[in-house]
């Protein structure tokens, strides 16, 4: 692959991590008492921490090429912080905001040792030597599919700008490659070009005044010029640990946020396990998994050392990308993280990009997310599809993955509190973050089932597809794991199980 070619590559995971980043923000800073200029700051830091987690996770991590992003299952743990009954007191929204950021940072910093101690300790590589791909697929498939509301919903806030950019990207990147074979490459920056053709068009429509009478959260989807990040943004800023202040803890807050955790760490798992597909890489050994999962918590200390408002985790979008232009190079998501670092740094710049309207961002999940889903269905390939042990795990955990979320999502909505309403919030907001997650659901229910279903039976473990994964469980069985995910500058001689 030539350098340039690599460049525009890494500049395109970078496009496409950035409306994750810009999403996050935008729905909890308002509620924190920040205005366009904290918004700003909180998306140059978020991306600035998720270079920083990228280069880590792609030279020490797991090694695989994906992008540490910003998570939307920490949104409810910030909003719970957000809300707590002591920062009403404070009138000035900038110091109401800088409080709650203290609360967030130290919540955030406490829960980001259940991670490192998983995975640094190999209590991660343990439980995941019981996963098969059997159970596999629920966990991998729902980690797309449950973000489905993020896809056709955001998307349809502005129609004229979001179906045309999903029907142009599928173009570019499914049918013009079979008629124009002399251009193969074109499929490649699908998402540049469909992105900047798009971008384009609705800065005219802008200009042009189609949305000048237009209601207020019409104008705020669909021009270019409503996203208040170039305003609120400096030329020059360099995001620093504590820039908020220093951090506070509540025994409450940290346990929600213990949950949000968790969920990361079992919905990167199956992020994880796409993208070695993706990357044609071999599965993914427990014990790089487990490293992988240390360093997700590393990522989430830093959040909560520069105070990003939310944790991290892989980002989904960008292993979607993987699939799109089939190219799964570690140096492309390096050189992504640098473009990260620079327009973090140099703000004006990178909130000119960052203020894509959201309608388009929507559009590339519609395709990116489903083409994360189908790396889970993909290893039903495994599976003995005959066997009715085999449906049952399968579609259980799959009806039950999208059912109970979406009851707790609806309880919410009707009632204003989750399904489990005790005396003690805190409790009440860990289980709502942890039944919210399609893919944890679906993934706790199939391993437990395929565990404890006919477990002794003959054709149990070759029905499950375990044989498939079985050299794979430990690093050293496979040459050709150790030559992929082997650490850099000659560390793993000394971490050889590690």
């Amino acid at each position: 692959m030539k350098v340039s070619e690599a460049v525009i590559l890494g500049f395109q995971h970078y496009l496409v991590m950035l409306g994750t980043t810009v999403i996050i923000p935008t729905i909890i800073v308002p509620y924190m008492g920040g205005g366009n200029k904290e918004k700003a700051e909180v998306v140059q830091t978020l991306l600035f921490v998720s270079g920083l987690n990228t280069l880590l996770q792609t030279w020490f991590g797991s090694r695989l090429p994906v992008v540490i992003g910003g998570s939307f299952r920490f949104i409810v743990p910030s909003l719970y912080v957000a809300f707590a009954q002591r920062y009403y007191v404070y009138l000035d929204p900038q110091s109401r905001f800088k409080e709650t950021m203290k609360g967030i940072q130290g919540a955030l910093m406490v829960a980001s040792i259940l991670p490192m101690l998983l995975g640094f300790l190999g209590i991660w590589g343990i439980v995941i030597r019981f996963l098969c791909p059997l159970s596999a697929v629920p966990l991998v498939t729902l980690v797309g599919l449950g973000l489905y509301e993020l896809g056709f919903p955001l998307l349809a806030e502005c129609v004229e700008i979001g179906l045309p950019e999903l029907i142009i990207l599928i173009l570019l990147s499914q049918y013009i490659p079979h008629f124009w074979s002399k251009r193969p490459i074109i499929d490649r920056f699908a998402v540049l070009l469909s992105v900047g053709i798009v971008w384009a068009y609705a800065a005219v429509l802008t200009v042009a005044g189609a949305y000048k009478n237009k209601p207020l959260d019409t104008q705020l989807s669909c021009r270019v010029d409503r996203s208040g990040l170039v305003g609120g943004s400096s030329w020059v800023r360099f995001p620093y640990p504590i820039q908020w202040g220093t951090p506070d803890l509540h025994v409450g807050e940290i346990i929600v946020m213990l949950g949000a955790a968790f969920v990361a760490v079992v919905e990167s798992t199956g992020a994880f396990i796409a993208a070695s597909r993706y990357c044609s890489a071999t599965h993914i050994p427990a014990s790089v998994l487990s490293r992988g999962v240390g360093f997700l918590g590393v990522g989430i200390f830093l959040d909560g050392l520069f105070g990003t408002g939310s944790g991290s985790t892989v980002s989904v979008e960008n292993v979607g990308l993987l699939a799109l232009t089939r190219v799964g190079s570690r140096r492309v998501i390096q050189i992504s993280a640098i473009f990260m670092l620079f327009f973090s740094v140099f703000g004006k710049f990178g909130a000119i990009i960052a203020s894509i309207p959201l309608p388009i961002v929507g559009a590339l999940y519609c395709i990116l997310f489903a083409l994360m889903s189908s790396a889970g269905l993909g290893l039903l390939q495994y599976c003995n599809l005959n066997s009715f042990r085999t449906k049952f795990i399968i579609g259980f955990s799959f009806f039950m993955g999208l059912s109970v979320p979406r009851y707790f999502s609806d309880y919410v909505l009707t009632s204003g509190h989750g399904p489990v309403h005790t005396n003690s919030i805190w409790f009440n907001k860990l289980v709502l973050v942890i039944f919210s997650s399609p893919a944890t659901v679906a993934g706790l229910v199939a391993i437990f089932l395929d565990l404890t279903l006919a477990r002794k039976h003959a054709s149990t473990r070759r029905d499950s597809g375990r044989h498939w994964w079985a050299k794979f469980k430990y690093f050293g069985k496979d040459p050709r794991s150790e030559e992929f995910y082997s650490l850099p500058f000659g560390l793993s001689k000394y971490f050889p199980s590690f």
